[in-house]
């Protein structure tokens, strides 16, 4: 078999395995920590850069997380969106250097206290009404046969792996942090760890073409610990895992006589000898270090890092990541993607007990990780940003919201030219509302391509390969768009 050949089946044998229950496995997990075949460009210098996904899962609510508190605009909203609304008496004051295109005063819900005092410290912007474009549209090219739109808006499933792809017209299972991670795997020193680390198993954002996630749990690496492979000799005599250890290593060290058996030996030991590796890095930096209090103090809880499960789900994420990011040194890390996931935003009914204390967890976890970036010198090595399938709809349901499309996000860092609301808010009218495709789904006008290829250029991206990568961003022009071009401007040059 040509090498060629050899190295085509591995990449469509890992591929496959992300889509099958191996996957959640530990050996799963433990085998696609290994990448097929090395990165394509090498960066010149040792600056650390990592980017740090926060998915909201089911669809943020934008328009009950960031607020009008001028009267007038927020009686028009109070209107819209009835017994759902947030109270101007309720809305957290944030003062931007620089406000949306159309003017106004905004502020975030109640529950976002801590994401307001990362705006007001410069440490946060709002990007305003992303969503996913194949080219810029309006309400009347919606409605205008024919004009290409994303395939099966309003759908979960769908629009989940749309935000995560670099365009918005393709059904490829690629994500744009996957492809990053493809072109930059080489600049990092350790060519065995992926690049692309995963707190919340499976997503298509870390997915390349030869490059995939590591998954480690809050809790730390996940091991082969039934047969005891990390112990030498495979522990002591009386260790009952010793015989299915030796039997493992044994069929380890066959002299397999086919290539696909010899390629999956030496991918499982490389798996093996990586999880240890990890393991020693991150027993460096051990979670009850007193740097990462603020965790336990933003939740309101007493610290007791021997108790994991006390932290919420974000924090404990966010907690495992920045660990990782100390240990960047020993891992040989230069460049790293992180993806964490917060559930629960598929908020139909029930939404004003439901959304708030979601918005209390996230508040909470990025106010701590960003204080513990900033204690430990790391906040200018960071950038973190939030992604979520769509918006909710303006309008309302019996006790919730649907399916929308644009929404607003969050960009948190010390790179980041914070203090800022980037893009135009959307009208907030109920009747004739000209951003309203139809039901309520606003249109967005800025589109998580610009996104996306702002934060990746801070990270490192050439204009020509954004223009290879981001395809439809030469169509992202003109005055439909709130901010037209590849740079939406909410990060500092690299």
């Amino acid at each position: 078999m040509r090498r060629s050949d050899r190295r085509e089946f591995l990449r469509q044998a890992l591929h496959g395995l992300v889509g099958s229950a191996a996957f959640g496995s530990v050996f799963g997990k433990l085998f696609l920590a290994q990448n097929a075949v090395a990165g394509q460009r090498t960066l010149l210098g040792t600056d650390y850069r990592a980017l740090v996904c926060i998915f909201l899962e089911g669809g943020n609510d934008a328009f009950n997380t960031v607020l009008p508190r001028d009267p007038a605009t927020h009686a028009q909203y109070a209107q819209t969106r009835s017994f759902l609304a947030v109270p101007l008496g309720s809305v957290v004051p944030i003062n931007p250097i620089s406000g949306p295109l159309n003017g106004g005063t905004w502020g975030l819900h109640l529950d976002l206290s801590g994401v307001a005092e990362l705006f007001e410290q410069g440490r946060a912007a709002i990007v305003a009404n992303v969503g996913p474009l194949v080219r810029p549209t309006n309400k009347q090219l919606y409605n205008q046969r024919g004009h290409p739109l994303p395939p099966q808006l309003f759908s979960h499933s769908d629009q989940t792996v749309v935000w995560q792809t670099p365009r918005a017209d393709t059904r490829t299972r690629l994500g744009w942090g996957g492809r990053l991670a493809d072109i930059f795997h080489a600049t990092n020193p350790n060519q065995v760890l992926s690049m692309n680390v995963s707190l919340a198993g499976e997503n298509v954002f870390q997915a390349g073409e030869v490059v995939l996630p590591y998954f480690v749990s809050p809790d730390g690496v996940e091991r082969i610990s039934a047969i005891a492979t990390s112990q030498p000799n495979c522990g002591p005599a009386n260790d009952w895992r010793r015989r299915r250890c030796l039997t493992f290593r044994a069929l380890l060290d066959l002299p397999h006589a086919h290539v696909f058996e010899r390629a999956y030996a030496d991918l499982t030991r490389r798996a093996m000898a990586t999880s240890e590796q990890v393991l020693a890095a991150l027993e460096a930096f051990p979670r009850n270090d007193p740097a990462y209090r603020p965790f336990w103090e933003r939740a309101s809880l007493p610290w007791n890092p021997d108790n994991l499960a006390t932290l919420p789900s974000l924090s404990a994420q966010l907690l495992m990541i920045v660990r990782l990011i100390r240990a960047r040194s020993m891992l040989g890390m230069v460049r790293q993607l992180f993806y964490a996931r917060l559930g629960g935003f598929d908020t139909h009914g029930d939404q004003l007990n439901q959304h708030p204390p979601l918005l209390s967890q996230f508040s909470q976890a990025v106010r701590a990780f960003q204080e513990v970036l900033d204690n430990l010198g790391l906040a200018q090595l960071v950038t973190t940003f939030t992604a979520s399938e769509f918006g909710r709809t303006l309008t309302v349901n019996s006790s919730g919201t649907d399916h929308g499309w644009g929404g607003h996000h969050f960009v948190f860092g010390g790179a980041v030219r914070g203090r800022r609301i980037y893009g135009r808010m959307p009208s907030l009218v109920a009747q004739n509302n000209p951003d309203d495709a139809g039901w309520g789904q606003i249109i967005p006008t800025l589109s998580v391509d610009q996104y996306a290829a702002t934060l990746a250029k801070w990270f490192g991206l050439s204009d020509a390969d954004r223009d290879l990568m981001f395809p439809n961003l030469i169509h992202m022009s003109g005055p439909i768009l709130a901010i037209p071009g590849p740079d939406l401007g909410f990060l500092n040059p690299p």
